[in-house]
């Protein structure tokens, strides 16, 4: 392992080189773009202190994918899915001459799944992670990736159906 000051540039550097995959994944959780920069913040901030922990420099992809889904599902517990909806979105709804319903079922359906089942998907299908990859962020076995991702597939296809 390299020194305490070669560690923590190669995280920042590892951090500002993938920030928009990390605020992609912050907000897939939380919806919000706001939100989703706070928790990136905060997951950051959680890195630097905790980088004494980071067993090998090859894990520190999944190692700070962890802490931000981590620190998403802690602020989503936090806030007791309270949401406030903007103007915009108000008005989408309430009208009905510019209706869209391209992705709301999808979206509703996702945000009704379990957190384990809700983790696998937004890896998986919207950060195009390998299911390997997946389960060492989730410090899973594939396999077990595997099952819950099958899971996640058949309760979104009966929750839009």
């Amino acid at each position: 392992m390299k020194g305490n000051s070669n560690l923590e540039k190669e995280l920042v550097d590892f951090i500002m080189n993938n920030k928009d995959d990390f605020y992609r994944l912050a907000y897939g959780y939380v919806k919000n773009s706001n939100d989703a920069i706070d928790i990136l913040q905060d997951s950051i901030q959680k890195a630097i202190s905790s980088k004494k922990n980071l067993k090998k420099e090859q894990s520190l992809k999944s190692w700070f994918y962890r802490i931000v889904i981590n620190t998403s599902l802690d602020f989503l517990r936090k806030q007791k899915r309270l949401v406030v909806v903007d103007e915009e979105t108000i008005q989408s709804y309430s009208s009905g001459i510019n209706d869209h319903y391209t992705n709301i079922d999808l979206e509703r359906s996702l945000e009704a799944l379990p957190p384990k089942y809700k983790s696998v998907i937004i890896l998986r299908y919207f950060e195009d992670l390998k299911i390997e990859e997946v389960a060492e962020i989730l410090q899973e076995s594939p396999n077990t990736i595997k099952t819950r991702l099958y899971k996640a597939l058949e309760l979104l296809r009966i929750k839009m159906n």
